[in-house]
């Protein structure tokens, strides 16, 4: 394949698995409650067909990450990504230290294939926990128990997963303090690389949001929150994101690519897409939402295709770039956007007035403070 332009940014690809077994009463994410025998072998190769509608974005570019979510993409067997895996590589090049992550539960049926997904070249897993709590798990509506999210670590272990993250939540209905933490160390326990811990927020269109529980207030989450940080960080886990913590040079690579406002296809049902044309134009496609009809080989697969105006390309770059810790490099605006940093300069000399952000001649970072704020940050850019 010929050399990619320079000014092209990295590129990975999303796969999207809509189908779980039960709907979480708090996901507002594009996932149905499964109902029959899952057609795996239909949805495989409506993937690879989405992808070759997409290729002419690809521009030579190798993959660098793919992340396949859902729903829970354990569902699926590992005989299908082996063939989806080798079906992809054939269309594009990998890069040679490519990550490759599944979603996984932690339930009993999906550890069973944890090995065989990583003979597949899948090379990290991300284990749905939530809590190591079995009350709060209940009222979370999880399928699982805490001892097969304890069993679910371990297995990976067993299996060659070296890199696994565990997604953990906190501000859960009822829990304590106390809890939250037992949670966090819990969790280091099972020796993983790399921990998501985010709070529990009400999403509409979901039967949390329609039916509210009671949730911990703002200063148990405030105390919930600090305590955490600490935690992780004198168990040797970083923050690098707002809600990411990894051990040293274990940050999960497909989330920096969004993060610093990298190209990524998104394939399957209600993937979304950004890429950048050869022409510098930026453009984000989404793909149609319901599996029935994005598995009706009458319809198109793409749902949307537009193109991001110029005039929101700050907010679009500093609203994932400034999640990072340590921000990006002062350059990146420019490379990434095609925008000169003259246009948002006013906005950031005035946030560094404001303690809010922290600038050099090389880098741009949030200041501690302006984590806390960060939707009062990103005014300045709209």
């Amino acid at each position: 394949m010929s050399s990619p332009p320079p000014t092209l940014p990295p590129l990975s690809l999303y796969i999207h698995v809509p189908w779980c077994v039960r709907k979480c009463p708090y996901c507002d994410f594009n996932s149905h409650q499964q109902s029959g025998e899952l057609p795996e072998a239909a949805y495989i190769q409506a993937l690879l067909d989405d992808l070759r509608m997409d290729l002419p974005y690809v521009q030579g570019r190798p993959l660098q990450s793919i992340f396949i979510g859902g729903g829970t993409p354990s569902l699926f067997s590992a005989d299908a990504y082996a063939r989806l895996l080798t079906a992809i590589a054939d269309l594009l090049d990998f890069a040679p230290d490519i990550e490759i992550t599944l979603e996984a539960n932690p339930g009993t049926f999906e550890q069973k294939k944890f090995g065989d997904f990583r003979r597949t070249g899948i090379n990290r897993l991300s284990i749905g926990v939530q809590s190591f709590n079995d009350v709060l798990l209940k009222k979370l509506g999880r399928i699982h128990n805490a001892g097969e999210a304890l069993r679910a670590a371990a297995i990976a272990h067993e299996a060659g997963f070296g890199n696994f993250n565990l997604d953990l939540m906190f501000g859960l209905p009822g829990q304590s303090r106390q809890q939250a933490l037992q949670d966090l160390e819990n969790a280091v326990a099972c020796k993983p690389r790399h921990i998501s811990w985010y709070q529990l927020t009400l999403e509409p269109n979901t039967e949390f949001y329609r039916f509210p529980p009671a949730l911990p207030d703002d200063d148990e989450i405030h105390e919930i929150h600090s305590a955490g940080q600490a935690l992780l960080a004198n168990r040797g886990f970083s923050r690098y994101e707002i809600s990411a913590y990894a051990r040293p040079g274990q940050q999960a690579r497909h989330n920096l690519n969004y993060w610093q406002f990298g190209d990524y296809l998104g394939i399957g049902a209600g993937a979304h897409g950004k890429l950048t044309l050869a022409a510098g134009d930026i453009i984000r496609t989404r793909k149609t939402r319901q599996p029935g009809h994005y598995l009706d080989l009458h319809k198109v697969f793409t749902a949307e295709t537009r193109s991001v105006a110029k005039s929101e390309l700050p907010l679009e770059f500093m609203m994932n770039a400034l999640r990072l810790s340590d921000g990006v490099p002062l350059q990146l605006f420019a490379a990434r956007t095609g925008l000169a940093l003259s246009q948002v300069q006013p906005a950031l000399d005035q946030l560094q007035a404001r303690g809010l952000l922290e600038c050099n001649a090389d880098n741009i970072r949030p200041s501690a403070k302006g984590l806390l704020f960060l939707n009062e940050l990103l005014l300045a850019f709209m």
